[in-house]
């Protein structure tokens, strides 16, 4: 691509990415302007720890082969039901189903806007592996 990718962009395409493995209830919401850290977490979740753990790798291995893209952080716990993947302007959690409804970071983050699976699609729609796929 010829033009800058920015954050709303990069967070649409990593949610494209997990949509297209085995992630789960993917949410993208705009932390822009209630947080200085980060403009947008990119959520997830899958029912497994090996699942939690495949998603993870496979996510740095996509965003390093598509956009030559390092983590700046990473973070797990040790038995892979949350990982945390820090990309500077998008942070990425991929939860184990469990963690997800206990810890609920939708909920704490109530007040950040949340983009719609049909936007952050429509806007991802050039990295798709499966492009004639409707869904």
């Amino acid at each position: 691509m010829n033009k800058e990718l920015t954050s709303y962009k990069f967070a649409c395409v990593i949610a494209r990415f997990l949509d297209e493995k085995i992630a789960k209830d993917i949410s993208i919401l705009n932390i822009s302007n209630v947080s200085s850290f980060a403009d947008y977490f990119v959520i997830c979740s899958a029912q497994t720890n090996t699942q939690v753990k495949a998603l993870t790798e496979n996510l740095t291995d996509k965003v390093k082969q598509t956009f030559s893209r390092l983590p700046i952080g990473r973070e797990n716990d040790i038995k892979n039901r949350w990982n945390l993947i820090d990309y500077g302007d998008v942070v990425v959690h991929i939860l184990h189903q469990d963690e997800r409804e206990t810890y609920a970071i939708e909920k704490f983050w109530n007040h950040a806007l949340s983009i719609p699976e049909k936007t952050w699609l429509e806007e991802s729609k050039e990295y798709s592996e499966y492009e004639n796929v409707e869904r």
